[in-house]
């Protein structure tokens, strides 16, 4: 596949994700019908103008929109980084969501190195289908950064910037195939601050009874929260 082509399945994800045909796209950025299927189809390429406007038009960064192999930003492999996330560019997250009775996946994408031995990251959540995961009900943007034991992920919703979340993750510089953490945010449905488990992978795992039984709260997870009165993920 060209750049334009792997440009041009993510215009068209976005663009349907949001409800959008062709020609309603296509007035939004002043181009023609026919022109902007062309782009969807790679059969031209996109300069760098018209690619900002689509990106504003369709309610998403410009980086969403950018052909992104998964090799591309690596976490540094340096002291500074934990050993969980050392060297990757693409992990996994679930969450059991008990009002819909369901799972949540999530993919993060590491996007390029920020302040503060940081790096942008972007979290989709939500998907049916691992192999079209930015056509999600939910898209998010923040960083991801490491403060000695501990690491955090701060996030934005990308279509609603007010609402905001985060995952805190302990012991991260421990090396392991997953890591457990503590999802925090705010929900809509019903409207009322939410926290919950999150385990965090850096494959995809597995989805049988047994793994949708470690994401639910447990016995041992609500004797901890009253004794602590608190939720704690360890």
């Amino acid at each position: 596949m060209t750049v334009s082509e792997e440009i041009g399945k993510k215009l068209n994800t976005f663009r349907k994700a949001r409800g959008m045909t062709l020609e309603s796209l296509a007035r939004k950025v002043c181009k023609s019908k026919s022109t902007l299927s062309k782009y969807e189809k790679g059969e031209i390429s996109l300069d760098v103008e018209t690619l900002y406007e689509l990106a504003q038009a369709l309610g998403v960064h410009v980086e969403q929109l950018l052909y992104v192999p998964p090799e591309r930003t690596p976490i540094r492999d340096s002291a500074a980084s934990p050993a969980f996330f050392k060297g990757l560019s693409r992990f996994y997250g679930y969450i059991f969501d008990g009002r819909a009775n369901q799972l949540i996946r999530c993919v993060f994408d590491v996007l390029a190195p920020s302040e503060e031995n940081g790096y942008k990251i972007m979290m989709y959540m939500n998907f049916k289908e691992y192999a079209h995961y930015e056509n999600c009900e939910n898209t998010y943007w923040g960083y991801i950064r490491h403060f000695d034991a501990l690491t955090r992920i701060t996030l934005t919703n990308q279509d609603t910037p007010m609402e905001q979340a985060s995952v805190q993750v302990l012991a991260s510089y421990l090396d392991s195939p997953t890591k457990w953490g503590l999802f925090t945010g705010f929900s809509s449905r019903p409207m009322m601050p939410i926290a919950t488990k999150i385990l965090l992978s850096k494959q995809v795992i597995k989805e049988d009874e047994e793994f949708l039984k470690s994401l639910k709260i447990s016995r041992e997870d609500v004797r901890i929260l009253k004794l602590y009165n608190m939720l704690s993920i360890t």
